[in-house]
This record gives structure tokens, C-alpha cells and sequence, in this order.
């Protein structure tokens, strides 16, 4: 619950703040979503688990006091998340006053000097692409919310 408040919080920073153009992350464009499995493979798993089950206690402060990486599966957090605040915690980490709360801190690394834009869409189609569907209709009207 900690975890869901945390990032609940740094929603609303990122809203205030968020960009007027908007990208459509399409887990149904299957190019898109190969090209975001193996970007996945190369860039993720090795946190987020090859299955994107995320590491073990994942809601539970480690002893260096940050949090292990959650799953992206449907048994974490990641479709509570629009696709803008996805994207931006892909390519810039988790910023504290902005995709986080301030004074948060994560090892989560910044990928946008790594990876382009459109791997790190590609890398959310593929995340989504393995959600259930009544998960991708809730994050997608999650999504659609933020936009209006």
C-alpha cells in the first residue's frame, strides 16, 4: 500500500507538470510489441524478471531503504499508471517532485540516454500486450483521464 501511495502522490506532481502531446502506447501493433520484448530482455528483466514478475517482497523496503523492483505483470502497479507517466519513469527514472514524491528514492536508472523513444514505447506495448483484458481497459481509461 505504501508503494500504491508513493506513486499515487507522484501522479498528481506529474500531472501538473505533464506535456501537451500525448503518445499512444498500441500493445496490439505486433512489430511494435516484438521490437518491446526484446528491448525488455536486454534492458529490464534483469530486475523485473524475465516473466515481468518483479523481484521478490516487492511492496517491502530492502535494508539499503529502497524498494525492489515491482512486477509489470497484472499483480503490480504499472497499469495503474497513464502512459505518459510510463513513459517518463522509462526514460528519465524515478525523479522525486516529479514521477515521484520528493525526497523518494530509487535505483531505477534513467534509460532515455540508452534507449529512443520509440524502444520505450515499445518496451510498454510489450508490457501491456501480456496484461489481461479487463486490466488494459482499466489502464487505458486511466490513461484516456489524464489526457482530458
Amino acid at each position: 500500500m505504501a508503494g500504491a501511495a508513493i506513486f499515487g502522490t507522484a501522479a498528481i506532481v506529474y500531472f501538473a507538470m505533464r506535456p501537451a502531446d500525448a503518445t499512444v502506447i498500441d500493445p496490439t501493433d505486433r512489430t511494435l510489441v516484438r521490437t518491446g520484448k526484446a528491448v525488455y530482455a536486454n534492458y529490464c528483466a534483469s530486475c523485473h524478471g524475465s516473466s515481468l514478475q518483479g523481484q521478490p517482497d516487492w511492496r517491502k523496503r530492502m535494508p539499503n531503504g529502497l524498494l525492489p523492483a515491482p512486477p509489470h505483470d497484472e499483480t503490480g502497479h504499472t497499469w495503474h499508471h497513464p502512459d505518459e507517466l510510463l513513459i517518463d519513469i522509462v526514460k528519465n527514472g524515478l525523479v522525486p517532485g516529479r514521477t515521484a514524491p520528493a525526497g523518494y528514492a530509487s535505483d531505477m536508472p534513467a534509460y532515455g540516454g540508452i534507449l529512443a523513444d520509440e524502444e520505450i514505447v515499445a518496451v510498454l506495448a510489450y508490457i501491456k500486450s501480456t496484461w489481461p483484458p479487463d486490466v488494459l481497459k482499466a489502464q487505458e481509461k486511466v490513461t484516456r483521464q489524464q489526457r482530458n
